[in-house]
């Protein structure tokens, strides 16, 4: 029998052995079987909601170029997002690392070297002696029980998951450039007013001291009004103080530094309709990229239970190798079959390593499941609290109008009557600091309803991230 059927014979041998060792194995190895289930318990309907699509681009309804604009330069300049396409890329490139496991590895091995020997039999002789070789190695991995391909599986979902955690991102910046703008204009709007009551205060003042002076005002009715100027007087720094930090916050969003923002144009507060469609609750399973997040990881975690079960098994590893030296070209094409070889590595003790891997596998599935339903119900509440959040604040502000309408009849009554003489001066100051609180009060409510319809819309989630490409995130080039 030829050396080289005698090869193949045993090799054939050898993998039978291997295949029946390991089937013994993996009977042995109890199997957990994941639920097949993975979805909890999800309600038909919101407890306010249109069961038609909401608008993707949210942030164009509200009808601002400028916020347009804002975002637009966040999604491609905002230092997150960048970060999160980063960590993209680096997931991705891992995927294609584990893929080319799937195919065999060649890589060249060369080598010469040029001697000198000096002999001497009688007289000096030198011999030169030049060696040189080149080679050929390649070496494969079976893939008998798919863990190979459990981890091309694991990374490519692992990568999956990164590019959620980017929509998730891309999400929460436009949420957030949107809020602080919101609130910028909230800011203003509240400088301004107090600047109006500041010099309505001080009318008022004027007003008291000319009636002290003619004697028809006491003392503390003039140190009780100056006591309201000062206190309007000392709000706006607060308020300047506000919208610069809010500013330096959206510079931040916007890859800028602080001051380098342009100012916010607007000068009043957005008005908004009805609620806006929200879908079924089933809809967050697709619309919100940390819910998809959730359910890769999830998948991800039970094909690396694949993985330790793969490990409890038996290795094969083909190699072959062609080596050619000097002189022997001929023989290339037989040292590369006269060197395949199969290298078989099986587990036979390890202390349990491998079992416990096995174990700490599945329980991370467990831990995957619970994360994954928790950040779907998690996903619904958000949409509800959002939904309930801006029932209330309609009817806090409806009966917040009410309230100031009175307090500013009350107020003018209370005026008439101090300058008749038929109440002294409080009245006018009780009525006055409730119809400026309430003004300032109103605004603070209206913003919180558009702070709320932000985070509904957030909360809702979208598609419209997986439009961003590194293009759009701006990243520059590598160099």
């Amino acid at each position: 029998m030829k050396p080289l059927e005698l090869f193949m014979m045993r090799t054939i041998r050898t993998i039978g052995f291997v295949l029946l060792f390991s089937a013994l194995i993996l009977a042995c190895v109890p199997f957990r079987p994941t639920s097949t289930s993975i979805e909890p318990t999800l309600p038909k309907t919101y407890s306010r909601s249109a069961t038609t699509e909401p608008s993707d681009r949210w942030w164009k309804t509200f009808n601002d170029a400028q916020l347009n604009t804002l975002i637009e330069a966040a999604l491609e300049n905002n230092f997150s997002i960048k970060e999160s396409w980063a960590r993209l890329e680096q997931l991705g490139a891992l995927a294609v690392k584990s893929g080319a496991a799937f195919y065999p590895t060649l890589s060249v091995d060369a080598g010469a070297s040029l001697g000198r020997q000096r002999t001497e039999n009688g007289q000096a002789v030198t011999n030169t002696v030049e060696k040189y070789s080149l080679g050929l190695l390649s070496q494969y991995e079976v893939d008998l029980w798919g863990r190979v391909r459990s981890e091309r599986e694991a990374a490519v979902l692992s990568a999956s998951a990164t590019r959620s955690d980017f929509n998730t991102v891309a999400m929460t910046v436009a949420a957030a450039v949107t809020e602080r703008w919101i609130r910028i204009i909230s800011e203003s709007i509240q400088k301004q007013l107090l600047e109006k009551q500041l010099a309505a205060n001080q009318t008022v003042l004027e007003l008291v001291e000319l009636r002290f002076r003619k004697s028809l005002a006491s003392t503390l009715d003039v140190l009780q009004q100056r006591q309201i100027v000062a206190r309007s007087q000392a709000q706006i720094p607060l308020v300047e103080q506000r919208k610069q930090l809010l500013q330096n916050e959206l510079a931040l969003l916007l890859g800028k530094a602080p001051h380098a923002a342009a100012p916010i144009k607007r000068g009043t507060l957005i008005t908004i309709e009805n609620l806006p469609a929200t879908g079924i609750p089933a809809r967050l399973l697709t619309a919100r990229p940390d819910v998809q997040a959730a359910a890769q990881r999830l998948h991800m975690a039970k094909w690396r239970v694949s993985i330790a079960r793969a490990d409890l098994l038996p290795n094969i590893q083909l190699s072959a190798r062609a080596l050619y030296q000097a002189g022997e070209l001929n023989l290339l094409l037989n040292n590369w079959l006269l060197n395949l070889a199969a290298n078989l590595m099986a587990p036979i003790f390890d202390g349990h390593r491998r079992k416990a891997e096995v174990d700490r596998s599945r329980a991370v599935v467990d831990e995957k499941l619970a994360t994954y339903r928790r950040t779907v119900m998690t996903a619904i509440k958000e949409v509800e609290d959002a939904l309930v959040s801006e029932a209330a604040l309609r009817e806090h502000i409806h009966g917040l109008t009410a309230q100031l309408n009175a307090t500013q009849i009350a107020l003018e009554e209370a005026r008439l009557r101090y300058r008749k003489g038929l109440n002294d001066y409080l009245p006018v100051l009780t009525s006055l600091l409730s119809v400026q609180n309430l003004e300032r009060d109103l605004i603070q409510r209206q913003t919180d309803l558009l702070v709320t319809r932000v985070n509904l819309h957030r909360a809702l989630g979208g598609t419209w991230t997986d439009d961003l490409t590194k293009t759009k995130t701006n990243t520059p080039p590598k160099n």
